[in-house]
């Protein structure tokens, strides 16, 4: 378990540096399927996709008050995915990191 957690570190933390960080993590992962590298591309893909679809709707309203909390939500979330990767855990982000797992379980 340990020698797949460090074989899919790299790509696991890559994965968070948004949609082009998860699109590198994904042909990093390509040969050599990679359990822990694959849990964290589908959070941070999940993430990357919440924070664009947010960003979307939210930038019609021209209101700090609105967009402030919208920033705190999707960093907070960033934060812990990418802990959890260096730490070399497999802990599902609060909210949505389950729904995630399950939406993109395509995606191995």
């Amino acid at each position: 378990m340990n020698d797949t957690i460090e074989k899919g570190k790299t790509a696991a933390i890559t994965s968070y540096i948004l949609i082009v960080g998860v699109l590198i993590a994904m042909s990093m992962n390509g040969e050599d399927k990679n359990s822990f590298a694959s849990f964290h591309i589908r959070q941070a893909l999940g993430l990357s996709l919440t924070f664009i679809s947010l960003g979307l709707i939210i930038s019609n309203f021209d209101s700090i008050m609105i967009s402030a909390p919208m920033w705190i939500f999707v960093s907070v979330l960033w934060t812990y995915g990418i802990f959890s990767a260096i730490k070399g855990e497999t802990k599902p982000v609060p909210l949505l990191g389950n729904f995630f797992q399950k939406v993109f379980k395509s995606i191995s």
